[in-house]
């Protein structure tokens, strides 16, 4: 099961405006209108009645982390400074 960030945005004349994201959970595949349905639901299930006029804009597949525990990295390898570029001899 892959996770998915989903965008909302509420119409213009709505008084009460909203936009956000979301992330959900689907086995649908990405652009496809069963992983729609279901950021729809996931929608819905998450703001409730106040959700019903919002539309979803894009959905984009959540990056996995590359750290499992949220720490930070640090690397303190010994980096050689990228070589200097030597100037070209033009022809003037």
């Amino acid at each position: 099961m892959a996770t998915f960030t989903a965008h909302y945005l509420s119409p213009n004349a709505n008084t009460a405006r909203a936009n956000g994201l979301f992330d959900f959970d689907s086995d649908n595949r990405l652009g496809s209108k069963a992983l729609e349905k279901d950021a729809r639901l996931a929608m819905l299930e998450r703001f409730g009645n106040d959700s019903l006029p919002w539309t979803i804009d894009k959905i984009v597949r959540k990056k996995k982390k590359s750290q499992a525990d949220g720490q930070v990295m640090f690397d303190f390898r010994n980096v050689d400074p990228a070589p200097k570029r030597k100037k070209k001899k033009g022809w003037w």
